[in-house]
């Protein structure tokens, strides 16, 4: 267990700058791509779509938000011609949503950049500091399902 502390330390500040920085070069390094308009949702979402069409209510449970939330996810991406939103022929309360040609390059290009910047990461830390860090963002995750999640997430090789 870790000594007590006695100073102050504000991880969740740094935490949520780390968390912009990545998204700003996400959007830089997107744009360098030819796409723009990168949005925070963005990667979760069309990852999931990549795998095939997905109702607009599962789109919110893996993305954390309401069914009227996602709809407005589903919604933007429709909007900029990487998805399309369709009534399910089989159930005309839902909506399914599926990536367009242009969403799954977009995805392509999402995923490209998600990989550079893990390695670019990985080149400036050593394997103790990713361990630990890794170790510690695990800590960050306070509530089942998202420790759940993580879990499907491999942990850096060690040192």
């Amino acid at each position: 267990m870790p000594a007590e502390s006695t100073a102050v330390y504000h991880f969740g500040d740094v935490l949520a700058l780390a968390r912009q920085s990545w998204l700003h070069q996400m959007s830089l390094r997107l744009a360098e791509r030819g796409s723009p308009d990168y949005r925070r949702s963005d990667a979760a979402a069309t990852r999931l779509l990549r795998r095939g069409p997905v109702p607009v209510g599962r789109l919110g449970t893996v993305l954390g938000v309401t069914r009227q939330a996602a709809r407005k996810v589903a919604g933007g991406l429709e909007q900029r011609g990487f998805a399309t939103v369709q009534r399910d022929p089989s159930d005309a309360r839902q909506f399914n949503v599926a990536l367009t040609p242009a969403g799954r390059a977009f995805t392509d290009a999402v995923v490209a950049v998600i990989e550079e910047l893990n390695r670019d990461v990985a080149g400036r830390a050593d394997p103790a500091q990713l361990a630990a860090a890794d170790a510690v963002l695990r800590l960050v995750m306070f509530d089942d399902s998202t420790r759940q999640r993580a879990t499907r997430i491999a942990s850096p090789p060690g040192p």
